[in-house]
């Protein structure tokens, strides 16, 4: 039985590790099969405390990781594959293993949609990015595309045309679905400009995104066009397939919390990107994550109250 079961392993996650482990209650992350979530993905952070030179997005997590193990929290590194949370106690299923748990703290993020592009896999951190309040003051007078055409391609664009020479927002329609307000504050910057009814065949360069191969999907006619950097703006698809019909999910699969943390299930807490469809920021993340670790906290604490009571009442 263990005491809390944390599911995902990037800033929410590790962040709840580190001060539940602090506090004594030997934490487990189910850490998963492919890393340490979207930080492994990105260069150098510049906006995270504590770092006034930035740091990569990699040894970020991995530090916090070693300071969760210095703790006492133990990694396992296999996805969850199933989860029952009817019942006491909670039981989560990965790797073909059955753990029980008396809290679990759910901090499983959201992955951004990408083209499906090999071409942009490989340039992912090398002019190719899927946040651009994040990665904006890389592109300072550069030239660069946003991909999408709602309200998150309109608000990326905006911001990054604060950094950028140029912006060009390439879509795929003739018109955006983006909120009337967005579209009039977007058609109204000067520094951005329109591509419609296109999609990006190919992301270009050697080393560093140096252009895009465009198809014009009505003539279906196809170009190049010089570029310096491609912020993909398509929409984020939080990870939730496992919770469906055990947890509460909203339209686009994320999950529903009161209180920023809270479910409606004793004992099971929210942090991160896999709620969070507005920041999407590792330091809000790392926040959600400790404030999981204080109602982990005080949950635990009163269970052990209880079962102390139980059993001087046998006793007796």
């Amino acid at each position: 039985m263990e005491k809390l079961v944390i599911i995902g392993s990037g800033p929410a996650g590790l962040s709840a590790a580190i001060y539940t482990a602090r506090e004594g209650f030997e934490p487990l992350v189910l850490a998963g099969s492919r890393g340490m979530g979207q930080l492994e993905l990105t260069t150098v952070v510049e906006n995270f405390p504590g770092f006034p030179d930035g740091v990569m997005g990699p040894d970020l997590v991995s530090s916090m990781q070693k300071q969760a193990e210095r703790f006492g929290t133990r990694f396992v590194y296999e996805d969850v594959s199933g989860v029952d949370f009817s019942a006491r106690p909670l039981v989560i299923e990965a790797g073909g293993k059955i753990y029980e748990t008396e809290s679990t703290i759910i901090a499983t993020g959201a992955e951004a949609k990408m083209l499906g592009l090999p071409s942009e896999k490989k340039f992912i951190g090398k002019g190719v990015s899927a946040c651009g309040t994040c990665d904006g003051p890389f592109f300072k007078d550069r030239d660069v595309i946003v991909v999408g055409g709602g309200d998150t391609a309109m608000e990326d664009a905006n911001f990054v045309t604060k950094f950028a020479k140029s912006v060009t927002i390439v879509h795929r329609r003739d018109s955006f679905r983006a909120s009337k307000i967005m579209q009039e504050k977007t058609m109204s910057n000067k520094k951005i400009r329109i591509i419609w009814n296109t999609t990006i065949e190919e992301i270009l360069g050697d080393g560093k995104v140096s252009g895009v191969k465009l198809r014009n999907v009505i003539t279906n006619g196809v170009s190049e066009m010089p570029i310096d950097g491609v912020f993909m703006a398509i929409g984020f698809a939080p990870n939730t397939s496992v919770f469906k019909n055990k947890l509460k999910l909203d339209e686009q699969g994320y999950i529903i919390t009161r209180d920023e943390v809270l479910t409606d299930i004793e004992g099971v807490y929210v942090a991160g990107d896999v709620s969070d469809r507005f920041y999407r920021q590792a330091v809000t993340a790392s926040a959600s994550g400790v404030k999981c670790a204080l109602h982990v906290r005080e949950y635990l604490s009163n269970l052990e109250y209880e079962k102390s009571m139980a059993g001087g009442q046998k006793a007796d």
